[in-house]
């Protein structure tokens, strides 16, 4: 089947490129000339494991392909997927002035009927203003939501192994279309879920902010078991056991980040008070983890008290979650501008997001290429992302380098006897600390 994609960002390059994989004729089309020009020539824009490989090979057998050029991209496509941004406004709501203005270039060049599905994240009633847009060509299009559940990190194994995939249609015509189209990705017998525009479009929002809310609950009960003496860890097994509840999401840290679930969340309250109502549990939400991110810079002024001008902190992690250079929202962003405003110096590591911090903060902080480099020099160290290459230190190394011999965890990495044997201080999230005092 013939497709185009518009936007290559993050979802529309990673679905284009599993599409094709699969023996589809994709075309990718992005304004972007830089942009387009570096993924003709084999650059790809994001971190993403299994994503370069993906492109190189389906390029170099001809099913992959990438312009600026909308009207050559469209034709003899029979979907349309529209992949462009809908970043927070001022407001807090989505905005869709991009989504719109492609459903407007589609309406206005495409030669011959196209099914434009929607995949960005967008708010309810989206759908139904791109079908509007596009009512307007002389040509009849059809349009559906299909929206994209991808994990940074393993979206090539949720894009072709989906737990499941939505579409929003309003005709049977346009379910089978996507059914055969997504075929390949559910032989193990996932389910293909068809249901209006409108109920797809809400699914998104609710299956993110149910996420967030369980990782905003347990960071609230781990700050909770730290007053009262309890282990979040022993918690977090005694309930993630109970089938009703279970273990994912509800590993305690130092707050969720990315480009999807605080902008989701911000945009699904925006939604409900432009309906007269409050969303009272999602701005909890959303406020306790705004608050989660300084938390360990609280435990941090807790340990040395205010005075940390002239300390010097080693930081671990800077993407918001491992295996990605995704740095939007995230908690280290916060940690590092705090300990800056308090005359601290930073050495960080990251495996892969440090050029996208060093865009963002200059020689304000020093970067290495190795963990223990960033050690060097440090009287402490800190971790917020959960990196696999942290999960198993050489604590005594880190016990002779750390001039105060002091680590604060926000991710919970070690068993806190670990590192409290080589005399290390050890700080985690919702457990006591252990070591010297």
């Amino acid at each position: 089947m013939k497709i185009a994609i518009l936007g290559t960002g993050y979802v529309g390059l990673v679905t284009g490129t599993c599409l094709a994989d699969c023996g589809n004729e994709v075309t990718c089309i992005d304004k972007d000339a830089a942009k387009v020009l570096g993924l003709q020539q084999g650059r790809i824009p994001i971190y993403e494991p299994g994503l370069e490989e993906l492109v190189e090979r389906s390029s170099r057998e001809g099913r992959l392909r990438f312009t600026t050029e909308l009207a050559e991209g469209l034709r003899g496509a029979r979907v349309v997927f529209i992949c462009v941004g809908t970043p927070q406004s001022e407001s807090g709501a989505a905005d869709l002035s991009t989504v719109f203005a492609v459903a407007e270039a589609i309406a206005k060049v495409a030669e011959d009927p196209k099914l434009v599905v929607v995949k960005s994240t967008v708010p309810v009633g989206t759908n139904a203003k791109v079908l509007e847009i596009l009512s307007k060509a002389n040509i009849v299009h059809k349009a559906a939501s299909n929206p994209e559940f991808l994990k940074e990190g393993a979206a090539i194994e949720d894009c072709t192994k989906p737990d499941r995939v939505v579409v929003g249609v309003r005709d049977q015509e346009s379910a089978e279309l996507l059914r055969e189209l997504y075929a390949p990705f559910l032989r193990t017998e996932r389910p293909f879920l068809v249901m209006s525009p409108e109920s797809a479009e809400m699914t998104k929002y609710v299956a993110n902010a149910m996420l967030a809310t369980k990782i905003s609950f347990i960071n609230e009960m781990a700050n909770l078991c730290e007053r009262t003496h309890a282990d979040i860890n022993d918690v977090r097994r005694g309930i993630g056991h109970d089938v009703r509840i279970g273990f994912q999401f509800l590993f305690p840290g130092a707050g969720y980040g990315g480009s999807c679930f605080p902008k989701d969340i911000r945009a699904v309250i925006s939604m409900a008070a432009e309906k007269g109502m409050e969303s009272r549990i999602l701005q909890s939400v959303d406020a306790v983890n705004e608050a989660q991110k300084s938390r360990l810079f609280e435990k941090i002024k807790t340990h040395y008290g205010e005075k940390l001008g002239g300390k010097t902190f080693a930081i671990w992690g800077l993407a918001f979650k491992p295996r990605t250079d995704d740095i939007r929202e995230a908690p280290s962003l916060v940690l590092i501008n705090e300990l800056l405003r308090s005359g601290a110096k930073c050495r960080v590591h990251d495996p892969e997001a440090m050029d996208n911090v060093r865009s963002q903060l200059g020689d304000r902080i020093e970067y290495l290429d190795r963990p223990m480099d960033a050690v060097k020099g440090a009287d402490a160290l800190v971790i917020v992302t959960e990196w696999q290459e942290f999960r198993s230190p050489d604590f005594a190394t880190l016990a002779s380098t750390l001039r105060d011999k002091v680590v604060f965890d926000g991710r919970n990495l070690y068993e806190p006897k670990a590192p409290a044997a080589y005399g290390l201080t050890y700080h985690s999230i919702g457990r006591a600390t252990t070591g010297p005092r």
